[in-house]
């Protein structure tokens, strides 16, 4: 018998024959009980249906299991133990687990250990109750239904749909909101082509080296200053990269930027970073000449010291040179090395002409020439220290913006939007620093564009620095219905999906915007929040309802939500103020305003709270807008808080009486002749 005809090649087959550890002499006839689902290999089945029956080892002194599975059963005759024959094949001394009549049948349907489909039967003789578990378990699961399964999962309660998911179904209105907002800067302004051709035919002197005249722009909100002057001074960058001027615009808003040392820091760290790249373009260009030089002297070199298994070339060039009647000693000697140019590229760092920086057009002729000129450089760029935003002192500030715009030759527009709040904010000493910058300048020039919605706001100026800031001015006057219907139908046209608007829209915002002195910003304001309602909505059009509740939501938003949601105590402080200002009280005080407050509240029933937290609750009301407080010092009878109402009175006040409490006074002049309570 082999060992191919014993074993069977199931490897759960092997590890149930093992021999049980049981007591000497013990059979076991339920030994194979436990796998009886399991069959040996279908190639083995001749072998498997007879069973020896093995007998202990005599010499060991040790019985050995018999094989309890089909002992009744097996024709084969029992081997003599004592026979030598018996041990000769060291495979027949390994039991097998073979399923006989004696193991106990295995329900096929209600086999857990196997986990198999056990419902085929197996033609196998006498056993009719195993079961076949080597067979491909992908035919156990032959009977399932794939696609139905991944149907149910999909279909199916398992996943949810998201937040997002209901509102991402509908098709969406815009195709590009951005052009709606007030940041957007458009590549053509309706009616505003005098405006752009005035300011371009003040600017255009840049163009040439000359230093431009200083410009005021003057005009209400939304009436398309800051976009033109944008606009210009795109044009006017491009224009200078085409025909190699190096010219310059610098934007800053003194609505942020409000102090003369902000301005100034600003200005030179942005300055500063320009220079030192055009500093690392000009190292760049420079190491390019070091290497050429380093080539031609190491080519020279080579030429001189020819090897002795080369030609001479001195020699050769000598002979040549004889036999053409040449020098004989202008032919020997090696050639010199030429200069070496900075390459055109050195200028392109910021589009910068030849000459920008005293390296361009300079002729090299030594590689420590070279090095000489790049450690200058470098130590220029280490010198360049960026200002912090706050700690220096402003006439450090000062020079290292004017060392930073000298250092490289160049025309700068300074546009200041808003510069009526800086002169608010912290005099005209800026500007009259920044005008006056020109006669120190060396290598650059300065001019300033001042815009601003106060066309007052010279008056308060020196004027030393009118004369020289409004040496040219441009008034913008507001749209009319008819120019707010072109713009919004300009924008509109890439703002949205085509055919996404109704023929009613555009007319409809640009007459509520010219309703308030023709604010394009306000209209297209109102164009892109009438757009997002319709979004929201899920609607294929933007309507005319969308305009209306849109201009309701700009309307009320600001203000009724603010002072909706107001705590009882703030809104009785601001109530108290509304009261004064309708009874035409000027400048009112918080000693006024808190004679007011106490009445009220024991009017209503609330908590009386101290002045100075009432001067609190208006500081507060400050910050957010609704009012406008300003601390003035009285003299000796010591400082108080002035104020006035910052949003519209009769919408304020309908929002305030809309709370039970408040809304409960009757009659409120009394509480008004309280403000004379001492």
């Amino acid at each position: 018998m082999t060992k191919e005809d014993t074993e069977p090649n199931d490897e759960s087959t092997e590890t149930a024959a093992e021999p049980p550890a049981a007591e000497p002499d013990a059979e076991t006839p339920d030994s194979t009980s436990s796998t009886g689902d399991e069959t040996p290999d279908p190639a083995s089945t001749d072998a498997a249906e007879s069973v020896v029956t093995r007998a202990d080892d005599t010499s060991s002194g040790v019985d050995r299991d018999e094989t309890a599975a089909g002992d009744e059963t097996d024709p084969t005759p029992a081997t003599d133990p004592t026979d030598s024959s018996a041990t000769a094949d060291p495979t027949d001394s390994v039991p097998t687990a073979e399923p006989t009549d004696s193991t106990p049948a295995t329900d096929p349907k209600t086999d857990t250990e196997s986990g198999l489909q056990t419902d085929v039967p197996i033609d196998i003789p006498d056993a009719g109750s195993s079961t076949d578990s080597g067979r491909d378990r992908s035919t156990a699961s032959s009977d399932l239904d794939l696609d139905s399964v991944l149907d149910t999962d999909a279909n199916g309660d398992g996943e949810s749909e998201g937040l997002f998911d209901d509102l991402l179904s509908g098709e969406p209105i815009f195709e590009n909101k951005e052009v709606l907002r007030p940041s957007y800067t458009p590549r053509e302004l309706p009616h505003r082509n005098d405006q752009i051709n005035q300011m371009a035919t003040i600017l255009v002197s840049a163009l040439r080296g000359d230093t431009p005249s200083n410009i005021l722009i003057y005009g209400k909100t939304g009436t398309g200053k800051t976009a033109s002057a944008k606009f210009v001074s795109q044009e006017l960058e491009s224009t200078s990269q085409k025909y190699d001027v190096p010219c310059e615009v610098e934007y800053i808003n003194c609505e942020v930027t409000d102090t003369q040392y902000r301005v100034l820091a600003q200005l030179a760290n942005k300055f500063i970073e320009k220079n030192v790249a055009l500093i690392e373009s000009r190292i760049d260009a420079l190491e390019t000449v070091r290497e050429e030089l380093a080539a031609d002297a190491s080519s020279s070199d080579s030429d001189a010291d020819g090897g002795d298994g080369d030609a001479n070339i001195t020699d050769s060039a000598a002979t040549d040179a004889d036999a053409s009647g040449a020098d004989i000693a202008d032919a020997a000697e090696p050639e010199a090395t030429e200069p070496v140019t900075i390459p055109d590229a050195e200028a392109d760092a910021e589009d910068s002409p030849d000459g920008a920086l005293p390296i361009a057009n300079e002729e090299y002729d030594s590689v420590e020439a070279v090095d000489e000129r790049i450690e200058a450089l470098q130590a220029d760029a280490d010198e360049m220290e960026p200002v912090p935003m706050t700690g220096w002192p402003t006439d450090r500030v000062y020079s290292t913006f004017f060392d930073a715009v000298d250092y490289n030759e160049r025309v700068v527009v300074i546009m200041l939007d808003e510069i009526d709040k800086l002169v608010e904010k912290s005099g005209d000493d800026t500007l009259y620093n920044l005008s006056r910058m020109n006669s120190e300048l060396t290598n650059s020039r300065i001019s300033i564009m001042g815009i601003s919605n106060d066309l007052k706001f010279t008056d308060f100026l020196d004027p030393r620095v009118k004369s020289s800031l409004g040496e040219e001015e441009i008034v913008f006057p507001p749209y009319d219905a008819t120019q707010l219907r072109d713009i919004l139908q300009h924008r509109a046209d890439i703002a949205f999906k085509p055919e996404a608007l109704t023929s009613d829209v555009i007319p409809l915002c640009a007459a509520f915007a010219a309703q308030e002195h023709g604010d394009a910003r306000r209209a297209l304001d109102l164009l892109r929040t009438a757009g997002e309602l319709a979004e929201r909505s899920q609607a294929d059009l933007v309507e005319e309802d969308h305009v209306r509740q849109a201009q309701d939501k700009i309307e009320l938003d600001r203000v009724v939500e603010v002072v909706r949601t107001l705590p009882t105590q703030s809104k009785i402080v601001l109530y108290s103020i509304i009261l004064l200002e309708q009874n035409g009280v000027q400048n009112i005080n918080t000693g006024e305003v808190f004679n007011i407050y106490k009445r009220l509240c024991e009017e209503i029933d609330a908590d009386v709270l101290t002045q100075r937290r009432v001067t609190d609750l208006i500081s507060e009301l400050d910050m957010l807008g609704i009012v406008n407080a300003v601390v003035v010092s009285k003299g000796r009878y010591g400082r108080t808080k002035e104020m006035s109402l910052s949003v519209p009175l009769d919408e304020t006040e309908a929002v305030l009486l809309s709370d039970s409490r408040l809304g409960d006074i009757e009659d409120v002049q009394p509480f008004v002749q309280a403000r004379f309570d001492n």
